[in-house]
């Protein structure tokens, strides 16, 4: 799927995206039970950059349990970055936000963030080189010494395991009322449209970005989470 393809469909889906995945409420809330523990030790003015914020639920999250952080949130639907910043201004953390319309490699230059996250994004870049590129962008934009949390759909597709897998994925989405049709949309976008890598293979392309070798601390389901430390010199080039 091409980028403005891409686009188009995450401003369609703004709107109701957070009452569509409602029901998988569990699996992220347990994703950011760890994401606490793991953040834990930044600073309490940490400058935290979420790439991919899509509505905002990681976001809300962290500006509620650290409330000195400001962020720098990125995502390139105007419909979702839109619900995003309403959903801030509820919040009452408005102010501490940096909102930038676009992809990564478009947000200008700024100081360097002690953390990043970046949820279900990197998976849409079909292409090895060009995903190990945007981990790279994600690595320039981080302090030395800075820490990412990255989540991805990873499994060995061509295994055994996967079909069983799939099949419990998406029995699980369908009874956390997920709708038939969106079930279908994702069953095809699987196929050709997401780049379910083995979670090792991803962890490899995280590490060549430019981070010391990620460390798995999250799986349910297909979802896998990383999490990693920039290099102090990570090759950028």
């Amino acid at each position: 799927m091409r980028d403005d393809q891409l686009k188009a469909l995450f401003d369609q889906q703004a709107a109701g995206y957070d009452q569509q995945w409602a029901g998988m409420a569990p699996i992220r809330e347990a994703l950011y039970l760890l994401l606490d523990a793991l953040f834990a030790g930044l600073p309490e003015d940490a400058r935290i950059l979420c790439v991919g914020v899509g509505t905002g639920a990681e976001l809300a999250h962290l500006a509620e349990r650290f409330p000195g952080w400001r962020f720098t949130v990125v995502d390139p639907s105007g419909a979702m970055l839109e619900v995003c910043r309403q959903r801030a201004e509820r919040g009452g953390f408005l102010s501490r936000c940096r909102f930038h319309q676009g992809y990564l490699d478009t947000l200008p230059a700024g100081p360097g963030h002690h953390g990043a996250t970046c949820f279900l994004v990197s998976q849409f870049l079909l292409e090895a080189g060009i995903r190990t590129a945007f981990f790279r962008e994600i690595a320039r934009r981080l302090e030395p010494g800075g820490v990412l949390a990255n989540a991805d759909l990873a499994s060995d597709t061509q295994s055994p395991a996967y079909a069983t897998l799939l099949r419990s994925w998406l029995t699980l989405m369908s009874s956390a009322g997920v709708q038939a049709a969106m079930l279908e949309r994702a069953r095809a976008a699987y196929a050709k449209d997401v780049a379910i890598l083995p979670a090792q293979r991803v962890a490899g392309l995280i590490e060549a970005g430019g981070f010391e070798a990620p460390v798995q601390f999250f799986q349910a389901g297909l979802m896998h989470g990383w999490f990693c430390v920039r290099k102090a010199e990570p090759a950028l080039g």
